[in-house]
């Protein structure tokens, strides 16, 4: 049983930094000028053209963001791996609320990257373009899941950071790395490869550190077979 938890730990480890390349991947490629919240006709008609030129880039910046959050799920529940006693409760929360945040994400993305593509490249006006676009974001639905993304993204990371800081495992100079490495990628935008990389490089190593926190965790279990079976106790 140590055997099978010690590979799972392991494998939820290297989602840490995969998420990390994958988060510097989709805002890398992401076409300067696209990455708006698309509320007025103006922003809309300002945002199709650039689209129209780059659906292609737009497309894979969007498909690698769908995967992107979908990892960083996947890595709030690893790093609460990390975290005994003091600061579980926070590790539980913050790992709630980034799963939650995550999912709103990706349906985010979906309005504002893989819609704005497709409307893009859609034979119809540019001003049919720009009105599905502008309802899409104005709905009920569209700002409420804008609304609790934009919260979780910001609060998560520093709930996790507290968590990680109260329970002693990890140095509290990598607790403080998370989350402000969070915070900023979190503000990046497509501003070019280059400070893309450079912005998100904070982020990137505290994913790295923990991840090799994560994995030898998984390494200080003593090793137990799967097929031994417990001693009988004899009265």
């Amino acid at each position: 049983m140590k055997n099978a938890l010690r590979t799972r730990q392991r494998i939820f480890a290297l989602a840490l930094p995969l998420t990390a390349a994958l988060y510097i991947g989709a805002e890398g490629l992401d076409p300067k000028g696209t990455d708006q919240i698309v509320t007025t006709t103006a922003v809309a008609l300002k945002v199709l053209p650039i689209a129209a030129r780059h659906h292609t880039q737009l497309y894979i910046s969007g498909s690698l963001t769908e995967l992107a959050l979908a990892a960083v799920a996947v890595s709030y529940g690893a790093i609460a791996m990390l975290v005994r006693r003091s600061g579980s409760t926070a590790a539980t929360m913050a790992v709630l609320l980034g799963g939650i945040g995550a999912f709103c994400g990706a349906i985010v993305n979906v309005f504002g990257g893989l819609n704005l593509a497709a409307a893009a490249t859609a034979h119809a006006s540019r001003d049919a373009a720009a009105r599905f676009l502008v309802t899409n974001f104005n709905s009920g639905a569209g700002q409420a899941f804008t609304d609790v993304y934009a919260f979780s993204e910001f609060v998560a990371p520093i709930i996790m950071g507290v968590a990680l800081w109260r329970s002693g495992r990890v140095p509290r100079w990598l607790a403080v790395l998370f989350a402000a490495g969070f915070e900023l990628a979190a503000q990046t935008g497509s501003v070019g490869v280059a400070r893309v990389v450079v912005q998100m490089a904070p982020f990137a190593l505290a994913m790295v550190l923990l991840a090799v926190r994560i994995w030898r965790a998984a390494n200080e279990a003593a090793p137990v077979s799967d097929h031994l079976e417990p001693p009988l106790v004899t009265v």
